[in-house]
C-alpha cells in the first residue's frame, strides 16, 4: 500500500505541474473518488483534484444508509428499485467491510397522507425483495401487526398504530466510502490533492486542455494542469464549475436541497433497530431514527437551498420540525435543544428538472386503480407459478410506460443523474446518490475512454463491479471471519479486544498496514497522554489517508464528531499535537487547525442555537 501524505504533497504538486494527464477529475466526493479509481485501476493517467478535504463538501454529510431504495416502489419505479439494490450489492461487493446489513421497520399510521396500507407496503416489500434476489432466511421482509412493531419499539406512539413492516437496508459510513476509493486510485497511480480549487480552463482549439487551480494552502498559488480531458464531478458545485468554462454558454441545472440530521445520546432516545416513518405532518414527507455507536440520530429535512454551499448550516426550523416529528411518533422522549449532542447538514446535488426530491421519491404521478390491481394480480400468479417472469417483465414494461407518459420518467426522476458534454470537451456528471455511486463512475468512464481511444489509445474497462476499494479484500459472505482474524491480529499487539475489534471493522484488510504503525503511536499515545488506539487511528490516518486537520481525522476520517463528540474534551489537544510534530507544523498553522476544530464542534453541538 502506498503512503498517501500531507508529507508528500509537495512532489505530488511537482507532478501536478510538469506532466500531461489523459484525465483531471475535478471534485473529490464519492462520485469523483468512483471515477478516479475505475479509471487508474483502467491504466489512464489520472488526476483528481478537490478544493477542501476529501468527502468535506456532500459525501460525508449523508443519512449513512446504502439505500435500496424501497420509497420508489410508492411510485412503482420498480426499475428504479431493481437498479438500485443492485448497485447496493455491488457496493457491498467491492467495500465489504463499508455497508452493513440492517433491517428496517417501517410502521404504519391510519392518518391524512400515509405513504402506505399495510396491503401496499406488503406488495412494495415483496416486490422489493424479488429484485433484491431475497427469497428467506433472516433478510426477508415481514409484515407486522401494531402489537408486533410495539414488541420491537415499545416507546413507538400507538395511537392509530395498525401494523408494519420490517425490509432488510444497509447502513454505511459514508466518509469512509469516498477515502477507501480515493486510497485505491492512488494505489493504481492517480496523483489525487485536497485544497487545489478549480478557477477556470485552458484551451486548445477552443478545446479544454487543462485546469487552472489555486493551491488553497500555499498562499493561493496558481498553476495550470494539463489534461486531455477534464471531468467535473463537483456534486452542488456542477454549475459553478461550468461557468468557470468560457467556451460553452451553460445554463444552470442544479437544484440543491438541505437535509439536517441530530444525533441524541441513546439514554433519551432509544431504538432497537433503523426505523422509517411518515412525518405524520401530511406533507408526503418520511423520517429516519437510527442508532449508531450508542447514540441515536435522524433526520431529514428537505429544504431548497440557495446560500453558501460550503457552509450550509443546522437553522432553529429545521430543529424545530425534526424535534416535532420525533416527539411525536416517541410521546416519551420529549427531546429539547439541550438534548442535541452534535448535527450535521448536507446538500442533495438534485438537478432542477427532477419533479422531487431523491429521498422521497421524486414523480409524485401515481398509477391508476386499473394499473395498481392488475400490478397486484401480476405478482399473485408469479408466486403461484402460473405466468412466468418474461410475462412479469412484459407486464412490467408497459406499467412503466404508462407512468412514463403521465409525467416525467423514472430514471430522470429518481435516479437524479447526467452525464453530458459540453462543446468545449468538458464532461459533467451531475446529481445521483451515493448507492449509484460505481455506476456513474462507469457511465463516465465509458465516455472518457471512448474519446480517449478515438484519438489512438486502445484502453479497456475494468470490471468495476468486482474491483475492491481499499481495505475490502475478502468476500462479503466471509465477513464475520474476517473480522475475527483482523481482530485477533491486533489483539496480538496488546489492543484490548473492544479497540481491536472496532479497528478492524473500521479499516478492514488494511489492518496490518494500521498496525505497521504500532511503535510510533505508542509513541504519540505516551507523550501525549491518550488511548493507543486512537493513536494507531491518527498515525495511519497521517500516513496513509491524506488528514491534515484535526477536523479532517475527527470528522471524516472517523466519526467523533457526530458520535463521540464528547470524547473530544480529552482527545482534542493530544491529536492536535501529534498532527503538529508528525506534519512538522508550525506553530501558526496549529493554531488556524485548533481554532477551526473548536468553531467546528461549536457548530456541530448547536451552540449558536443553544446560547441564543
Amino acid at each position: 500500500m502506498k503512503k498517501y501524505s500531507y508529507k508528500l504533497r509537495p512532489d505530488y504538486l511537482k507532478q501536478l505541474k510538469n506532466e500531461q494527464f489523459e484525465l483531471v477529475v475535478i471534485g473529490g466526493g464519492i462520485t469523483g473518488a468512483g471515477i478516479a479509481l475505475q479509471a487508474a485501476a483502467s491504466g489512464i493517467k489520472t488526476a483528481l483534484i478537490e478544493m477542501q478535504d476529501f468527502a468535506e463538501g456532500t459525501s460525508s454529510r449523508s443519512t449513512k444508509l446504502v439505500h435500496g431504495g424501497i420509497r420508489y416502489l410508492k411510485q412503482f419505479d420498480v426499475e428504479v428499485v431493481a437498479e438500485t439494490v443492485s448497485e447496493r450489492a455491488v457496493v457491498q461487493n467491492i467495500a465489504p467491510h463499508i455497508p452493513k446489513p440492517d433491517p428496517m421497520l417501517l410502521p404504519l399510521y391510519d392518518e391524512p397522507g400515509a405513504s402506505y396500507s399495510p396491503f401496499e407496503l406488503q406488495v412494495a416489500m415483496n416486490l422489493y425483495d424479488s429484485l433484491a434476489n431475497i427469497h428467506d432466511g433472516p433478510y426477508a421482509n415481514k409484515s407486522l401487526s401494531a402489537q408486533e412493531v410495539l414488541e420491537r419499539q415499545p416507546n413507538l406512539l400507538k395511537d392509530q398504530l395498525i401494523g408494519g413492516g420490517a425490509y432488510l437496508d444497509f447502513n454505511n459510513n459514508d466518509a469512509r466510502l469516498v477515502i477507501e476509493n480515493i486510497k485505491q486510485a492512488v494505489d493504481d497511480g492517480a496523483i489525487v490533492v485536497s485544497h487545489l480549487k478549480a478557477v477556470g480552463f485552458s484551451y486548445q482549439e477552443g478545446k479544454v486542455s487543462g485546469v487552472i487551480v489555486n493551491d488553497l494552502l500555499n498562499n493561493d498559488e496558481e498553476f495550470k494542469i494539463q489534461a486531455k480531458l477534464v471531468v467535473n464531478a463537483t456534486g452542488p458545485w456542477v454549475d459553478t464549475v461550468r461557468q468557470l468554462d468560457k467556451e460553452t454558454e451553460s445554463f444552470p441545472m442544479m437544484r440543491p436541497t438541505k437535509g439536517v440530521h441530530l444525533v441524541v445520546d441513546s439514554s433519551k432516545l432509544s431504538v432497537s433497530q433503523p426505523i422509517y416513518f411518515d412525518s405524520g405532518e401530511n406533507d408526503q414527507r418520511m423520517v429516519f431514527v437510527l442508532p449508531r455507536f450508542g447514540k441515536t440520530y435522524f433526520g431529514t429535512t428537505d429544504t431548497d437551498y440557495t446560500e453558501d454551499l460550503k457552509h450550509p448550516r443546522v437553522e432553529q426550523a429545521d430543529v424545530d420540525y425534526l424535534l416535532k416529528v420525533v416527539n411525536h411518533r416517541f410521546p416519551t422522549a420529549n427531546l429539547k435543544l439541550a438534548d442535541i449532542e452534535s448535527s450535521w447538514a448536507g446538500l442533495r446535488p438534485l438537478i432542477s428538472s427532477n419533479a422531487g426530491s431523491d429521498y422521497n421519491g421524486g414523480n409524485k404521478q401515481s398509477l391508476s386503480d386499473e394499473s395498481f390491481e392488475s400490478l397486484v394480480n401480476l405478482f399473485d400468479a408469479y408466486r403461484e407459478n402460473s405466468v412466468s417472469r418474461v410475462q412479469v417483465e412484459k407486464e412490467m414494461k408497459a406499467i412503466l410506460d404508462e407512468k412514463t407518459e403521465a409525467g416525467a420518467s423514472p430514471s430522470s426522476v429518481s435516479r437524479g443523474s447526467d452525464l453530458l458534454t459540453a462543446d468545449s470537451g468538458l464532461i459533467t456528471i451531475a446529481g445521483g446518490k451515493i448507492t449509484d455511486y460505481r455506476k456513474m463512475a462507469e457511465g463516465v468512464l465509458i465516455e472518457v475512454i471512448r474519446q480517449l481511444n478515438a484519438r489512438g489509445t486502445d484502453f479497456q474497462l475494468i470490471d468495476s463491479a468486482n474491483y475492491k476499494v481499499s481495505g475490502g479484500q475478502f468476500a462479503p459472505s466471509d465477513y464475520e471471519k474476517v473480522m475475527a482474524e483482523l481482530t485477533r491480529k491486533a489483539e496480538k499487539k496488546g489492543i484490548d479486544q473492544v479497540s481491536a475489534a472496532k479497528l478492524a471493522h473500521l479499516y478492514g484488510t488494511n489492518i496490518p498496514t494500521v498496525l505497521a504503525g504500532y511503535n510510533v503511536a505508542k509513541a504519540y499515545a505516551e507523550k501525549f497522554d491518550y488511548p493507543l488506539d486512537v493513536a494507531l487511528s491518527l498515525v495511519y490516518a497521517l500516513d496513509y489517508e491524506m488528514v491534515y486537520t484535526a477536523v479532517d481525522f475527527f470528522l471524516r476520517r472517523t466519526n467523533y464528531l457526530l458520535f463521540q463528540i464528547d470524547a473530544l474534551e480529552t482527545l482534542s489537544e493530544s491529536v492536535l499535537n501529534t498532527i503538529k510534530e508528525h506534519l512538522g507544523l508550525n506553530e501558526q498553522e496549529s493554531t488556524l487547525q485548533n481554532n477551526e476544530l473548536n468553531q467546528t464542534v461549536a457548530e456541530h453541538s448547536l451552540a449558536y442555537l443553544k446560547e441564543g
